[in-house]
C-alpha cells in the first residue's frame, strides 16, 4: 500500500513540474496555436477544444465510438477540436494535456486514468484559464467545471436487477454469486458497485450468498480471468451467477466458466459486439447499453456553449466525495439489454448487424429479428 501511495505522490509532482510552464505560456485570449472562430445560433464560437480519451483496453468504445463521434460533432459545428487517446499511459496523458494547453485550447475534456492524475491536469488547466469537463468518469478531488456521463448508479442497478431476473427465471434458490468489479481507480466502478449492491444486498440478507467480490485493476480482461478463476476455485468450483461490471470482464468470466463446464447468468455493460454475441448464444444474461452518441453530443454541445461564453446546460449535480463539492452534471439514461430487446443497439446504429451476425450467430440473429 505504501508503494502505491508513493507512486501517486510521484505522479502528482511530475504533473505539477511538467505542466507548470503551460500556465505561464497560455495567453488570456486562448489564441495560440489554432484557435477557431465561427458563428452559430446563440453567439460567436471562439477557441478550440481538446479531448483526451483514456485507453483502448478498458473498452473498445473509446476509439470505435467516442473518437469518431466527437470528431464529427465538432467538425459539424465548425469547431476546431483535437481528440487524442492516452493509451493507458499516465505520462502520455500528461504530455497530451501539456501540448493542448500550450497550443491554446479554451476547453479541455478528459476521461481520467485515475483521479490523482486527472486532478493535477485540471488544476493546471484552471490556472491557465482553460475550462475543464470530466467526460464519462468523474475526477475525485478535481476542479472540473462540468461532468458529462450516464447515471452510473443506475447502470449498476440495471446490472443487479438483470442478474436477479435471470436467476429468478432459472428458478435458483439462494444462489451463490461472484462479483467481478471494475478498476478501483475508476470512480465509475465505485458507482456501478453502489448501484448493483443496492439491489443485491437485500438478496444476500435474505439467503443469497456472495462467494467472491474483487476488483480488477485497470479493467484488465486478462487479470479478470485469473481473478475469477481463483475465486471460483476457492469456492470449490461452484457459482450460480456472476455480476461482471462490463462486457470485457463478463467475457473473461465466461471463458473460465466454459473451461470448467459451467453455464450461469453473467452480466455486462457497454453493449459491445462480443457482449451482444454472448447474449445471443445464451452465455451472458444482459448488458447495459449506453447510447454513446448522446454522450458525445452532450459533451460537444456543452463545450461549444463554453466557447460561446455561455453556461452549459445540465440536469443535475454529482457529488465529488473527495473534493466535497457538487459538480454541475449532464447525466444520461442507460438501457438494459437482454435477448428480448437486443435489436435496439443495432436499430440505433450503435452496432452493425454485419459485425454482430457472423456465421456462428446468424441463426440467433434471425430469431431475434436482426438482419
Amino acid at each position: 500500500m505504501r508503494i502505491r501511495a508513493l507512486g501517486v505522490v510521484v505522479v502528482g509532482v511530475t504533473i505539477a513540474v511538467s505542466l507548470a510552464a503551460c500556465s505561464s505560456s497560455k495567453s488570456n485570449n486562448n489564441s495560440a496555436g489554432g484557435s477557431s472562430s465561427s458563428s452559430s445560433a446563440g453567439g460567436s464560437v471562439k477557441g478550440s477544444v481538446g479531448v483526451i480519451l483514456p485507453d483502448t483496453q478498458s473498452s473498445a468504445r473509446w476509439e470505435s465510438f467516442d473518437k469518431p463521434l466527437l470528431t464529427k460533432a465538432f467538425a459539424d459545428a465548425g469547431v476546431k477540436a483535437d481528440v487524442q487517446n492516452a493509451l493507458g499511459d499516465k505520462s502520455k496523458m500528461i504530455s497530451i494535456a501539456q501540448s493542448m494547453i500550450t497550443s491554446g485550447v479554451s476547453v479541455l475534456a478528459i476521461v481520467n486514468l485515475d483521479s490523482a492524475t486527472g486532478a493535477q491536469i485540471e488544476q493546471t488547466a484552471k490556472q491557465a484559464g482553460v475550462k475543464t469537463i470530466d467526460y464519462d468518469r468523474l475526477t475525485l478531488g478535481g476542479t472540473a467545471d462540468y461532468y458529462v456521463s450516464f447515471n452510473n448508479v443506475e447502470v449498476g442497478k440495471l446490472q443487479g436487477q438483470g442478474l436477479v431476473d435471470c436467476l429468478t427465471a432459472a428458478n435458483k434458490t439462494n444462489p451463490q454469486i461472484i462479483e467481478l468489479n471494475g478498476s478501483p481507480t475508476d470512480n465509475n466502478a465505485t458507482l456501478f458497485k453502489q448501484g448493483y449492491d443496492s439491489v443485491l444486498d437485500p438478496k444476500y440478507a435474505a439467503g443469497w450468498k456472495k462467494v467472491g467480490d474483487q476488483s480488477v485493476p485497470n479493467w484488465d480482461n486478462a487479470q479478470a480471468g485469473t481473478i475469477f478463476e481463483q475465486l471460483l476455485t476457492k469456492n470449490g468450483g461452484k457459482v450460480d451467477g456472476v455480476l461482471a461490471a462490463n462486457d470485457g470482464l463478463g467475457n473473461a468470466a465466461i471463458t473460465i466458466l466454459k473451461k470448467n463446464g459451467l453455464k450461469v447468468p453473467v452480466t455486462g455493460q457497454d453493449a459491445t459486439v462480443g457482449g451482444l454475441q454472448n447474449i445471443l448464444s445464451g452465455d451472458q444474461c444482459m448488458t447495459v447499453y449506453k447510447p454513446i452518441k448522446d454522450e458525445a453530443n452532450g459533451l460537444a454541445n456543452l463545450a461549444i456553449s463554453l466557447l460561446k461564453g455561455e453556461a452549459g446546460k445540465t440536469n443535475g449535480t454529482t457529488k465529488d466525495t473527495q473534493g466535497n463539492r457538487d459538480v454541475p452534471s449532464l447525466l444520461l439514461t442507460p438501457v438494459a439489454i437482454t435477448k428480448a430487446n437486443i435489436k435496439k443497439p443495432v436499430d440505433d446504429g450503435f452496432v452493425k448487424a454485419s459485425e454482430l451476425c457472423t456465421a456462428a450467430y446468424a441463426a440467433a440473429c434471425k430469431t431475434a429479428g436482426i438482419s
